[in-house]
Order: structure tokens, then C-alpha cells, then sequence
């Protein structure tokens, strides 16, 4: 396993170790040792093609997440809300599919969301800390100062993404 740095600090690629033979393959995703990181708490997202989730974050209980695709194929996204941050309001996107030998690491002070581009798709989320209902917030994802280039004009949202916060929100927060 080897980590890459983006264009945005804090943000990593997981280079991760696959071993293929005439049965499939097995992937590496996390090694403790590698990210000095503790992660407590994994969950799952099944999504149809064209579904948009997020730009989630927790404000008050912030979350760093390890995102691996197992099914299926995503354009996942971080903003970054950290407001000492260079690059507030900056986002970095990248394809991800079940073929891929990365998974995608997100600090905490990131929304996260991804648009599903495969007929499904299955993600699996490493989290630092519980879900914290209370702390929850949405950024919204057709904002225009963040101006993330989905390749979809009318995604599938559920109720509380139709409902995202601009980026003047979270500068107040």
C-alpha cells in the first residue's frame, strides 16, 4: 500500500496492493500502520445509476472517511469546509469503480458525496467516528462558487440533499 497526495492537502490516494488469480481477486484496503488512523465505524451505500448522495459533512463531530467502490462505478467528490483552510471551497473529484486499485482517503473539515455513473453500485465507507445525526449538514451540490462539474443535470436526490446549504453557510458556521 502507498499514499498519493491531490491537489488539495489532507486529501489521499490509497494505492492498495490486488491479487488476481483464475478465482478473482483479493484487495488490500487499510492498514493501520500506514495511516496512524483510527477507524471505528464502517457502513455500506447501495445506489441505482444517476443517484447523487451528498455533499454530506458533520459539522460539530467531524468524520475522515476511506472510500472504496466493491460494485459498480462512482464520480466521487470532496469540498473542502475547513475554513483556516487555502483551499475552502475548493473540490477534487475522480472516477471510481469496483476495478479500481485505490480506494480514496477524506480528512475530516471535507463534504463527501458521489454521483453512482453504473447501471448500481455498492460503496463501502471507512469512518473515524460515528454518525452524529444532530451534526449532520448538506452542502449543496449544484453550487455555483464550488462549480463541480457532475456529469448529470437532474440526478436522483433524496429529500435532504434537495435541501443543501451554499457555501456561504458553512463560511458562517
Amino acid at each position: 500500500m502507498k499514499l498519493s497526495n491531490t491537489r488539495i492537502k489532507g486529501l489521499k490516494i490509497i494505492k492498495t496492493k490486488v491479487f488476481f488469480d483464475n478465482r478473482g481477486f483479493f484487495k488490500e484496503i487499510y492498514k493501520n500502520k500506514l495511516m496512524k488512523k483510527k477507524f471505528i465505524f464502517d457502513v455500506m451505500s447501495f445506489s441505482k445509476k444517476n443517484v447523487l448522495r451528498g455533499l454530506h459533512i458533520q459539522t460539530r463531530s467531524p468524520q475522515a472517511k476511506i472510500i472504496t467502490v466493491t460494485s459498480g462505478k462512482i464520480m466521487d467528490v470532496a469540498v473542502d469546509l475547513r475554513k483556516n483552510s487555502k483551499t475552502f471551497g475548493k473540490h477534487f473529484s475522480l472516477i471510481i469503480s469496483e476495478k479500481s486499485d485505490f480506494s480514496f482517503y477524506i480528512p475530516e473539515g471535507f463534504a463527501h458525496g458521489f454521483l453512482c455513473l453504473s447501471k448500481s453500485c455498492t460503496v463501502n465507507y471507512k469512518c473515524s467516528r460515528y454518525r452524529d445525526e444532530k451534526s449532520e449538514s448538506t452542502l449543496d451540490w449544484r453550487d455555483k462558487i464550488v462549480d463541480i462539474k457532475w456529469p448529470i443535470k437532474n440526478p436522483i436526490l433524496s429529500k435532504k440533499d434537495k435541501k443543501g446549504q451554499n457555501l456561504d453557510f458553512f463560511r458562517k458556521i
